[in-house]
């Protein structure tokens, strides 16, 4: 009975026996719950038993739930062919008891089931209890004859399905698979290796978790236990990993015969992926889920999309998982016989998406490739690149995670959250002044009925436009009266909607007896300007003829910046090589910053001549030209689309300088706004380059006149350092050098002296250099203060040389009273003591925990270092003294 199908039918048949409903499992979209994205345990569709919200005509259930966790906060999608137990979808055997049994009689079901059904040795068996559930724990004496060392107190014991609902403590029964596996019993350090298997968990509803801070007692005591079938009939089938299942073996078989070869070592993990998710798209498909851009679609795309990238790894050249459905219905559909019934269904779905995806997968690979050239084993992608590939190009970041890991590239996830975060807030129309977030449906509404808004200003900064709608407190209003703040769209405008990384314009609208302040503007729906500010004076109305005018200081600020990017982009390819690329960039009225792709920090000399060609630029005072045209024209003619950029039909082409492509020495797509000759710009000063991600570099530069105060400020602090120093200036740097030099001198020999001078006494009784015999080994221990903890190893070899044969115990205090510990260990003495455990004893003396290094030398710390002498005494403890 050890194959899945039995396995499945024998725990049913065995809790009917015991007076139970066998109830078919829900669909994987949960009906009760809007909190959840996905059915993921057994006890989800029994929820508002649970609480007493609804009644069924049996108090006894057992089921077998198709689950998926590939959302949320269950989410093991990351996992799933990498290790042996992750899945996306599995099966959840369990038995429910809504207020008829508890405790005793889960255990002895659960008990008798594994002991006398399954044939489990006893002896193999380990349960863990919460530490405060004293009658679980005299329960698993009494019905199983479990030694006390065999139930663990585990404080994790509570179980609940989310932050909401009901929960109680719980107790997990685990199945020792032998000594061949790594691993120790539940509560050790070892608990996570593989071979203590949990494989079911009872758990006894006790409590309804309302809200984060409160709980309270459930009307009726009740049960709810959960075993994934794949574990069991993992330990029943004797192996020692899910895949390795009779089901899974069935799946992965059918996977290689349609690749036409067997699964190779390095790509192991690609048939597993194949299967697992072919269940779990295959499953939803039958439920009713979709692949879609949002919600559970989404998760869907992303599992269809993962499986098959892992086809794409194995060598298939045309769509293969809708090709398995067959498989996965003869192995499953006797059971779920939605399967049969959904089996068209599923195949198109699975086949359509997979032909579209192989052209998205292709093109998203390629960008791949081009963004890591210059990354190596260790290095990470930056989290902007891989958001990009998601946002732009429908690529997953688990997919791009997944493309990287054989290369040992990982993804900057905190960066790619970050960029997630900055479209969904960009998406909520967040409101200066105000500080309320807007629905972006709101915007996609006005475009609806009001059409975009046309820009004029690449032409102009002032011009008159009529008021289409005001958005006040996040809603449509008709009138914003004085003082209010809220949001003005036009029929046209100015003012440029922050995009392509230059910042939105200010300025001023007035008409008659009414005069409104832009602090913002923003772009939304694609091509709605809206203008976040102020009323000033009056009350204005829809409808209402305004004059327009934009902050000149300001837009020509940003004008310079951001032609000074353009130029920057160009001579930082020339400089370092055809692989830059531009990450990001911002363009402000007061500074500019752009991030490009290159693998190293930028030399001085790098950095001066990037400065220096766009200067030249700058200084041929060229025109720049606007140009529209197609976006096929505008690539063929040379022109540079930036990575990530959403381009239309018809795009703006800027050129400036002269260069050996025709159109000009800088050809960039942008839609941006630029001065009108590149001498305007004045002045390019690049004050800083720095990484911002592991292959991304950034540089942050002033133009024109603040680059000119930058510039005068530098030179003032250079003649105010040379009048301190009493040098002309030409010779500032040369003679700071040597001031510092000295410094480092001076600190070389002061800390020489504090070693002296700690290595010099000991402690009261503490012989001839403060040596003192411990047993019969010689002890040499100090607690000193004043000198860098970086320091107290060489001390600790000082000290070895010393004493010849024997142990040195060095304790640093610093200033803030924290401590760092060195112990050493002379070689003749290796084969009885250890550096390393005797750090650790001082440490944990220190408040401290853990330390590391060689058996001869090791080193640790703790946050208290008044206890400096209790390490020095728990050493010397250690070594007999």
């Amino acid at each position: 009975m050890s194959g899945v199908n039995d396995i499945r039918a024998n725990f049913l048949a065995y809790f009917a026996r015991e007076g139970h409903e066998v109830v078919p499992s829900s669909p994987l979209v949960p009906r009760n719950d809007p909190t959840l994205m996905f059915t993921n345990a057994g006890m989800v569709q029994f929820k508002n038993l649970f609480t007493g919200l609804e009644k069924r005509p049996y108090v006894r259930a057992v089921t077998a739930q198709k689950c998926v966790r590939a959302g949320g906060k269950h989410n093991d999608l990351d996992n799933v062919g990498y290790t042996t137990r992750h899945l996306t979808f599995f099966e959840m055997l369990g038995n429910f008891s809504f207020g008829d049994y508890f405790k005793e009689r889960a255990i002895e079901l659960a008990w008798n089931l594994i002991t006398r059904e399954y044939g489990f040795s006893p002896e193999r068996l380990w349960v863990t209890v919460h530490p405060s559930d004293e009658p679980a724990r005299t329960l698993w004496k009494k019905i199983a004859g479990l030694p006390d060392a065999r139930i663990v107190g585990h404080p994790d014991n509570l179980w609940a399905m989310g932050p909401i609902g009901p929960c109680g403590y719980n107790s997990e029964i685990f199945y020792d698979q032998g000594d061949s596996l790594f691993g120790g019993p539940p509560g050790s350090a070892e608990e996570d290796g593989d071979r203590y298997l949990e494989f079911w968990n009872l758990v006894f509803m006790q409590f309804e978790q309302v809200d984060e801070k409160t709980r309270i007692d459930l009307p009726r005591l009740s049960i709810d236990t959960g075993m994934g079938i794949e574990r069991i009939a993992a330990i029943l089938q004797g192996v020692f990993s899910n895949y390795e299942i009779d089901l899974f073996r069935a799946l992965i078989a059918a996977v290689n015969d349609h690749i036409g070869a067997p699964t190779s070592v390095e790509n192991q993990a690609s048939p597993r992926v194949i299967a697992d998710h072919l269940r779990a798209c295959s499953f939803l498909i039958a439920d009713g889920v979709l692949p879609s851009n949002e919600g559970r679609g989404y998760v869907l795309r992303r599992i269809m999309r993962r499986g098959m990238r892992h086809a794409e790894l194995l060598g298939a050249k045309e769509p293969l998982i809708w090709k398995l459905v067959p498989a996965l219905v003869r192995e499953m559909g006797v059971a779920y016989p939605e399967l049969h019934r959904a089996e068209a269904l599923i195949t198109e779905t699975l086949k359509l998406e997979e032909t579209r995806f192989r052209r998205t997968l292709e093109r998203g690979l390629a960008i791949l490739d081009e963004a890591t050239r210059t990354l190596k084993n260790g290095d990470m992608l930056d989290g902007v690149t891989a958001f990009t590939l998601y946002d732009t190009y429908g690529f997953p970041l688990d997919l791009t995670q997944d493309a990287l890991r054989p290369r040992g590239i990982s993804v900057d996830i905190a960066a790619f959250t970050d960029a997630m975060e900055r479209q969904r807030e960009k998406a909520r129309a967040s409101w200066a002044g105000s500080g309320e977030a807007k629905d972006e449906a709101v915007w996609f509404a006005l475009r609806e009925k009001l059409g975009g808004s046309e820009f004029l200003g690449y032409e102009t900064e002032r011009a008159e436009g009529v008021v289409a709608a005001l958005i006040g407190d996040g809603a449509e209003v008709a009138v914003l009266k004085k003082g209010e703040s809220g949001a003005v769209v036009l029929n046209q405008t100015p003012f440029y909607g922050e995009s392509g990384g230059q910042v939105g314009d200010t300025g001023v609208m007035s008409g008659d007896g009414v005069r409104f302040r832009v602090t913002d503007t923003q772009k939304h729906a694609g091509d709605v300007f809206v203008h976040i500010g102020t009323v000033e004076e009056g009350t204005l109305q829809t409808g209402a003829a305004l004059a327009l005018a934009v902050d000149h200081a300001r837009r020509n600020a940003i004008r310079q910046n951001h032609s000074a990017t353009h130029l920057l982009h160009e001579a930082l390819r020339q400089v370092l090589g055809d692989h830059v690329a531009q990450k990001g960039s911002l363009v402000a009225p007061d500074r500019l910053r752009f991030d490009f792709s290159h693998p190293k920090p930028m030399a001085s000399e790098e950095i001066e001549r990037v400065e220096d060609i766009a200067n030249k630029v700058v200084l041929q005072n060229a025109p720049v030209i606007t140009r529209l045209m197609s976006r096929d024209d505008a690539i063929a003619s040379g022109a540079r689309a930036l990575f990530g950029e959403k381009y239309g039909d018809e795009v703006r082409v800027v050129a400036m300088g002269e260069g050996a492509n025709t159109m000009g020495w800088s050809v960039e797509l942008c839609g941006g706004t630029h001065v009108r000759r590149t001498g305007d710009i004045g002045l390019i000063s690049v004050v800083s380059e720095a990484g911002v991600a592991s292959g991304v570099r950034r540089i942050e530069a002033f133009t024109a006149s603040t680059a000119r105060h930058e510039l005068n400020r530098f030179r003032k602090d250079v003649r105010a350092l040379a009048a301190e120093l009493k040098v002309p200036a030409a010779e500032v740097t040369a003679r700071a050098a040597a001031v510092i030099e000295d410094r480092k001198k001076l600190e070389r020999e002061l800390s020489e002296a504090k070693k002296k001078l700690a290595m010099g006494g000991g402690a009261p009784g503490d012989g001839v250099d403060g040596v003192r015999i411990v047993g019969d080994v010689k002890l040499m221990a100090r607690a000193v203060a004043g000198i860098a903890l970086k320091d107290l190893r060489s001390l600790a070899d000082e000290g070895k040389k010393k004493v010849g044969s024997g142990v040195v115990a060095i304790v640093g205090v610093t200033g803030d009273g924290k401590a760092g510990i060195v112990v050493g260990v002379t070689n003749d003495l290796l084969v009885r003591y250890n550096a390393v455990d005797l750090v650790r004893k001082g440490a944990e003396a220190l408040g401290g925990k853990g330390g590391g290094g060689r058996p001869d030398m090791a080193q640790a710390g703790g946050p208290d270092g008044s206890k400096a002498e209790a390490a020095l005494a728990a050493i010397a403890a250690a070594l007999g003294g």
